[in-house]
């Protein structure tokens, strides 16, 4: 996306459509004052009238406005400025964005509200999430539509007299890691497998400076991997582990692994999905869609730290070859699995990229996952379950996601639930059975992280979204990049 500087006044600005925040305030503000008095006087008549949109996330267009350089104006509600948060701060202006990006080719300017409307966010925050807000908004999961709904931007003008380049930067990096994300998930299985993510990482680490190593299946044999392995044994496309590492800070620094699932498509093996629970399984492999997007953001970023990212890629298929209820698997680590079920797949790709990030000399790791239905039945679809080990990591992460406006809560994964998953032939089951699904799958994990701080993020609600709301787009959200970036940003990555 084209995005510009502009430091002329709002009220000169000539292009499409220019957006303009209003707060919840009986009075106009500082910075819609010229823009009333050149206008004649038309915010004012829409304040008398109560017309003004002040609640958060309310919108209100104008067209055929006179004595302005723009002739159409956006006005986008925050609300009341000490109960602004990141995250009503990010929808009011994706709601924004979203509301206009179904016409091309549209010149918008956004006006850059002072301090005094923005509570405890600062204007290039502000700035910061109105450029991630347009990337978000103009990108839809229509990508095989001969007529898109959703279309870029010809230009984003940033209207400020300040000099907001850093958070032009940063809202573009954000933005643009996070539609990554959201074109691999949203891409169909017959584009998106194994082999072709693999591919695509090696051309994003040489665009930008990172890392990259791809395990083909020998090289997963030889390394011992045979969990993950038996999961694709079924499929005609090989498995792929990726490694990508990015190096920001001193060796002696802290080393923090992200893993993510990526199982490309899950048809559930031989334990097979109908087909209402296979349609949208192109989604199974957010996790790796969602660590790739994060390191490219933190290596395009710069940010001083040290992080590698695992991607366990496979297909779970159907076929003569497909492994079996009551196989036994030995895992990485010589723990030993039985199969009970061949949808529970994902913890079984995870268990041998754990155990590899582990041996590699993770200090601390996250791993995210679409992993459980159960999570998405405890939690609701919003909302990411996390699960771990270390009590301040686990705090960290959550911290993390709380600035960036992320929901997720704890669960507890007391020792209790391991003899849900204790095995009757072998040392573990692949499943708990019905109740505590999402907690014994994070039990299954916690088996192979070596005893390192983890937080094992479920996101198997917030991931992937069935329908649209004003603030964002059905198909693949972007959840969890946001969270990672600011948790590898934050002083806190150290414990």
């Amino acid at each position: 996306m084209n995005v510009k500087a502009s430091s002329a006044p709002a009220a000169n600005w000539m292009g499409h459509w220019l957006m303009v925040p209003i707060s919840e305030n009986p009075l106009l503000n500082s910075h819609l004052e010229a823009l009333d008095q050149e206008s004649g006087g038309l915010l004012t008549r829409l304040r008398e009238a109560g017309d003004l949109p002040t609640k958060a996330g309310s919108l209100l267009h104008v067209k055929g406005v006179t004595g302005l350089g723009a002739s159409r104006l956006l006005l986008v509600g925050l609300g009341a400025p000490e109960v602004l948060s990141t995250q009503s701060l990010d929808r009011a202006l994706t709601a924004a964005f979203r509301s206009l990006t179904d016409k091309p080719n549209l010149d918008v300017g956004v006006v850059v509200p002072p301090a005094a409307i923005l509570g405890s966010k600062t204007p290039l925050e502000f700035v910061s999430a109105a450029v991630t807000a347009a990337n978000l908004g103009s990108v839809g999961q229509d990508l095989y539509r001969t007529e898109r709904a959703r279309h870029p931007l010809a230009a984003l003008h940033v209207i400020s007299s300040e000099n907001m380049a850093s958070a032009i930067e940063r809202g573009a990096i954000l933005g643009e890691a996070m539609n990554l994300t959201r074109e691999l998930v949203n891409r169909p299985a017959q584009e998106v497998n194994p082999v072709t993510v693999a591919d695509r990482c090696s051309a994003l680490a040489v665009e930008y400076g990172l890392t990259c190593e791809i395990f083909d299946v020998p090289r997963l044999e030889a390394e011992r991997m045979h969990s993950m392995l038996a999961v694709a044994k079924g499929s005609a496309v090989p498995a792929r582990m990726v490694k990508l590492d990015y190096r920001g800070a001193k060796e002696s620094s802290s080393h923090v692994a992200l893993v993510g699932k990526g199982v490309t498509f899950d048809s559930g093996g031989l334990s097979l999905k109908p087909t209402d629970g296979m349609l949208t399984m192109k989604c199974d492999m957010a996790g790796a869609a969602t660590v790739l997007g994060a390191i490219v953001a933190i290596a395009r970023l710069k940010l001083p730290v040290n992080v590698t990212a695992y991607l366990g890629l496979v297909e779970n298929m159907v076929s003569g070859t497909s492994y079996k209820l009551g196989d036994i698997l030995t895992a990485r680590n010589g723990v030993t699995i039985e199969v009970l079920n061949t949808d529970a797949e994902g913890r079984l790709v995870l268990a041998d990229v754990l155990c590899y990030a582990v041996d590699q000399g993770a200090e601390k790791i996250v791993d995210l996952a679409t992993l459980t239905g159960a999570c998405v039945v405890a939690l609701g679809e919003e909302v990411a379950g996390v699960f771990s080990n270390h009590d301040e990591w686990s705090g960290q992460v959550i911290s993390a996601a709380k600035t960036v406006g992320e929901d997720m809560w704890p669960l507890p994964t007391w020792d209790l639930y391991d003899d849900l998953i204790k095995g009757d032939v072998g040392d573990i089951k692949n499943t708990g059975g019905r109740w505590g699904g999402a907690i014994t799958a994070a039990k299954f994990l916690q088996r192979f992280v070596g005893g390192k701080p983890w937080v094992h993020l479920d996101i198997a609600g917030p991931a992937f979204q069935s329908s649209a709301k004003a603030w964002r787009e059905a198909g693949a959200t972007g959840y969890g990049v946001r969270t990672l970036v600011q948790l590898a940003e934050s002083s806190v990555i150290d414990l």
